[in-house]
């Protein structure tokens, strides 16, 4: 069942009420914080690399962003997403914006790889048996990460 077949809910999660980000105050995992919003990251992900921009303020629709707002947003994607493509090494970067569990606009971030456990098939964020990360490599991926986004500035 969908958290959207509870009209009172569902209300409350778009309006920020209950949003789980507003809530904290922001989301978890935060690993660099650009313009207008937060990348995330953790190791229980189903494919390395994997992160996820949260816009700063509480907003669920792209339509809901002033074009300035909308251009920044699209600005730290393009950042967030040429940085985890540089350290990585991906061949193809997938972009992902649903909102059905938590309405609260962000964008998924799954670099690609030959031979990947999706290959020829879209991701599957729900599979995640065993950490894809050796000891140590999650960490070494963030910092190269922060190092990459201070060097390419604002």
């Amino acid at each position: 069942m969908s958290r959207w077949s509870n009209p009172e809910e569902w209300e409350r999660l778009r309006s920020g009420e209950s949003c789980p980000i507003c809530l904290q105050g922001k989301p978890t995992n935060i690993i660099a914080e650009l313009d207008v919003t937060f990348l995330t990251a953790g190791e229980e992900t189903p494919i390395k690399g994997s992160c996820a921009l949260f816009f700063k303020r509480h907003v669920v629709e792209l339509y809901e962003l002033s074009l300035e707002e909308a251009t920044a947003f699209m600005r730290d994607a393009q950042r967030a997403s040429k940085a985890v493509h540089e350290v990585t090494g991906a061949i193809k970067m997938n972009y992902e914006i649903h909102g059905n569990t938590i309405p609260h606009l962000h964008v998924h971030l799954f670099p690609r790889y030959v031979g990947d456990a999706f290959e020829g098939q879209p991701i599957n964020p729900r599979v995640v048996t065993t950490s894809v990360y050796a000891p140590n490599e999650f960490a070494d991926f963030v910092s190269k990460i922060e190092t990459r986004l201070s060097e390419s500035g604002k």
